[in-house]
């Protein structure tokens, strides 16, 4: 089959696509999908690139997000069956832990997201447990069902479990045309929230007021902080959610309204933030880590996905945003083109059959 490995770190030119023997034939419980798509999200920067604290054996398949078709099925495989159009949760855990069994899978300690902890999608084969494995949301494309389940999951995750969204609720959301700032966009529109993004070009800030966005602030203007304390009569935003880290920590916390909560799944940035603690215990606010969300979350993620928008039609559900797809062979321009900061959602490869 064919796979893209990553052989040494480096930067977009050190993905090979090569030949490897298939995977075996799928034991009990385990399923070999067919892989039509698989996303990119920040995460394959890092493991391409190679951050402190990561440990993979090389060469290494990268990939989170995969949508296919079930090839075969092991014994005791129920749930799918063969010919299925399928979508993954995109990771692995132990099954028979506490927080396992508790349905809290993405607190288990032997939790290995796909692509960064364990060998992941980018390749024409995959053997997973059947418990990873969803239909299809109707209506979906493969590209656009390979384009939401990290991304979406974890701000779903963010959204509806660490805090209670109310409608009318001023919800700040940095780097909004990412993956996991389109999908919290979308989460936070859908429970009557009010939405203030920012990005850092015209034309992301266009695609985000299309996308429901009530506000959106260039935060190349130095900006935000009063154009926040503007649109909500001086109070801030009740959840400011930031996965940028070191860049916005402190600018972020200055637009949080009193018992305001930060949310925050990630640290492109860099993972060390300074602020006054004084402000914190004051204004009784919140600082909320997040990282994935359980199956339970992606099986209510999936009822509420579906299909685009026509234009011109009112905003409704969630639906995957694809910037631009890509085949097997081009995945180095791919990750190229996320890399560049132009991204409006998800970057997407296509396996052609």
């Amino acid at each position: 089959m064919r796979a893209v490995v990553i052989s040494r770190h480096g930067g977009p030119d050190v993905l090979e696509l090569r030949e490897l023997p298939r995977p075996a034939a799928p034991g009990p419980g385990q399923v070999r999908v067919s892989v039509r798509a698989a996303g990119l999200n920040h995460l394959d920067l890092w493991v391409r690139r190679g951050h402190p604290g990561l440990h993979v054996d090389l060469p290494f398949i990268p990939g989170s997000d995969l949508a296919g078709v079930v090839e075969s099925v092991g014994e005791g495989v129920t749930r799918v069956r063969a010919g299925q159009s399928v979508v993954a949760y995109p990771a692995l855990f132990c099954h028979q832990c506490a927080a396992c069994l508790a349905g809290r899978q993405n607190h288990c300690r032997s939790y290995a997201i796909l692509g960064e902890n364990t060998s992941g999608g980018l390749c024409d084969e995959i053997v997973l447990p059947e418990r990873n494995l969803f239909p299809l949301p109707e209506g979906l494309s493969f590209v656009q069902g390979a384009a939401f389940p990290l991304a979406w999951l974890t701000s779903w995750h963010m959204l509806t479990r660490k805090v209670v969204l109310q409608p009318g609720d001023w919800v700040l959301i940095q780097a909004a045309a990412s993956g996991t700032g389109v999908a919290a966009l979308q989460i936070a529109r859908l429970f009557g929230a009010r939405v203030i993004a920012t990005a850092g070009s015209d034309e992301k800030c266009r695609r985000l007021l299309e996308l429901g966005a009530e506000h959106v602030v260039d935060h190349r203007s130095g900006e935000l902080r009063a154009r926040v304390k503007a649109v909500t009569d001086g109070r801030g935003c009740t959840v400011v959610l930031d996965h940028l880290g070191a860049e916005t920590f402190s600018l972020s916390l200055g637009c949080l309204a009193r018992e305001g909560r930060y949310l925050t799944c990630g640290g492109t940035t860099g993972p060390e933030l300074h602020f006054d603690v004084r402000h914190l215990f004051i204004k009784h606010q919140r600082i909320i880590g997040s990282t994935m969300g359980d199956v339970g979350d992606f099986q209510t993620l999936l009822a509420h996905m579906g299909p685009p928008p026509a234009a011109g039609a009112a905003l409704r559900g969630l639906w995957p945003v694809v910037h631009q797809e890509f085949s097997l062979s081009q995945v180095s321009q791919a990750h190229a083109e996320l890399e560049s900061r132009q991204v409006i959602g998800k970057v997407v490869v296509k396996l052609e059959l």
